[in-house]
């Protein structure tokens, strides 16, 4: 029988999604443009709402939102956002809806700037995983405040301070695991 592992006590054990995020992704350093924009997306939905309601609906925003292709939805038009709107797979909210496609559209400049939105994000830590060192509970920090106004001086929506602390925390730049977890490591 295998021993229990230790997690972070936020995690809803009896949701296995939930159990696999943590213990697979979140924290976890990442560096592909298509997963970062697919975080993106997922965070700026979550905004008002559960993360775990976000990652219930994971597989329905990605069948909807085209494997989150910046490219493709950075071209839609008011007939996808209509059916967008209308798919109950995905958290149903205009203004978030058509955020997604202004900011796809602002990842893609983003890209070019920086040779990669990776090379972006990265840079406001220099390169570095930002660790907690301790147990209190955190929405934001001078490094969320800091990413969500360049963020906001491009153009992007549903992007604050709690939103980029959050989407840090899911792209690994910030370890937020508790202490006495075990993927705190």
């Amino acid at each position: 029988m295998e021993k229990e592992k230790r997690r972070c006590t936020w995690v809803n054990l009896k949701n296995q999604r939930y159990i696999d995020y943590h213990d697979n992704e979140w924290g976890i350093p990442h560096y592909d443009d298509n997963y970062m924009f697919e975080f993106l997306v997922l965070e700026s939905f979550q905004a008002g709402l559960s993360w775990e309601c976000v990652l219930n609906k994971r597989e329905g925003f990605k069948k909807a939102f085209d494997d989150f292709d910046y490219n493709k939805i950075s071209q839609y038009d008011d007939a996808k956002i209509e059916e967008l709107y209308n798919n109950n797979d995905i958290i149903k909210n205009k203004l978030k809806i058509k955020a997604t496609i202004n900011n796809a559209k602002i990842f893609i400049e983003i890209q070019k700037e920086f040779k990669s939105f990776s090379n972006y994000i990265w840079s406001f830590s220099n390169n570095k995983i930002i660790k907690n060192i301790d147990d209190n509970f955190k929405t934001t920090s001078e490094l969320s405040d800091k990413i969500s106004n360049d963020l906001k001086k491009r153009g992007m929506k549903f992007v604050g301070s709690t939103i980029i602390y959050s989407y840090l925390q899911a792209i690994g730049i910030i370890n937020d695991h508790e202490l006495k977890c075990e993927f705190y490591k």
